[in-house]
């Protein structure tokens, strides 16, 4: 019973990490910038795969006409819900360049 009231209260007091989908939220044809966000709550650590964000960002450059999207800068977090003092939701935004030579559309 103490190991599983200490197992508990570890997973509890470290707080736990989410997978969450980053969505696209803006696509900008004249720079080729892809910009993805996502929600994180106090007291989580979310976080994204790369690989599903890679791709998400890579099927809006093919749409734009160019070939792939390379990661660049740091995530931004901005707080979108506040209660008094305190910032009950982060919006993380992660931005991707589209890179490659633009392909001429069919």
């Amino acid at each position: 019973m103490k190991i599983l009231f200490f197992t508990l209260s570890l997973c509890f007091l470290s707080g736990c990490t989410f997978t969450r989908e980053a969505r696209v939220s803006e696509v900008s044809p004249v720079s080729g910038v892809v910009r993805l966000t996502y929600n994180q709550l106090p007291l989580q650590n979310a976080r994204t795969d790369t690989c599903v964000t890679h791709a998400t960002a890579a099927r809006e450059c093919r749409r734009l006409g160019y070939a792939d999207a390379l990661a660049f800068g740091l995530p931004v977090a901005t707080c979108s819900l506040y209660a008094g003092p305190l910032c009950l939701n982060h919006q993380i935004t992660l931005a991707w360049q589209c890179r490659s030579a633009k392909t001429t559309p069919c």
